[in-house]
């Protein structure tokens, strides 16, 4: 298993603490204080998770996330003391999956990089799943859009696996937090699932506003109304 982390913050202390915690959980931790240090060993070692704070020396981390999300649907966790909703929205339109305020338990860190890991450490299916123009390789881990591929998050891949997974079924929030975040929501803002549906239509549909894939039934929940076939 190939449990490796990339962790971006510069302060020294927290970052020793959060790396210490991580290593007794048997992750390999590579440790950057500044984006340039961070990308070249995300681009060395290309980790399946990075952790980083927002506020850095030689830039922002909103900024070094979506740089990664040219490329890549690495899961992405901000650790940050910016923690208004504005703030936070920010991050998931940048790209994050998840995002922990300051200060924070280090029990609750832990539990999200282990949910996060153990999505990412799922075991390939050869499945290719079609509703009208999109496509999704479930081996590949990727998504068609009328024959090219789409950059999605970890989480916008997982969400759109789900919907096409149960098509023609009103999935509840709670349904989606479980499935999605494996966990009941105790620990996932109430704006994550909102805004990573939001960004999920916009790459998705052709008219975000008026979607014909992934619809809104008020007051239930979300829906998938097109067909899918699994090949």
């Amino acid at each position: 298993m190939n449990a490796e982390i990339l962790l971006l913050e510069d302060d020294e202390s927290l970052r020793r603490s959060i790396s210490l915690k991580l290593f007794k959980e048997n992750y390999k931790v590579y440790e950057a204080a500044d984006i340039k240090t961070a990308l070249a060993l995300y681009q060395e070692y290309r980790m399946p998770l990075i952790i980083c704070d927002i506020n850095l020396p030689d830039g922002s981390g909103l900024d070094f996330c979506s740089r990664i999300r040219t490329d890549s649907s690495v899961f992405f966790l901000f650790l940050t003391a910016l923690d208004t909703e504005a703030d936070m929205i920010k991050g998931y339109e940048a790209g994050a999956d998840d995002y922990v305020t300051k200060p924070f338990s280090l029990a609750v860190l832990v539990s999200k990089v282990n949910a996060m890991m153990k999505r990412h450490f799922v075991g390939p299916r050869e499945t290719v799943i079609r509703s009208g123009s999109i496509e999704l390789f479930s081996y590949e881990n990727r998504v068609k859009k009328n024959g090219q591929y789409l950059t999605l998050t970890a989480n916008e891949q997982k969400l759109l696996s789900y919907f096409m997974q149960n098509p023609m079924r009103i999935l509840s929030k709670n349904q989606l937090l479980e499935a999605i975040w494996d966990i009941d929501g105790n620990f996932v803002d109430e704006n994550t699932l909102a805004v990573n549906i939001r960004r999920l239509r916009e790459k998705i549909e052709d008219d975000p506003s008026n979607p014909v894939f992934l619809k809104n039934v008020r007051g239930l929940g979300y829906i998938w109304e097109r067909t899918c076939e699994k090949s």
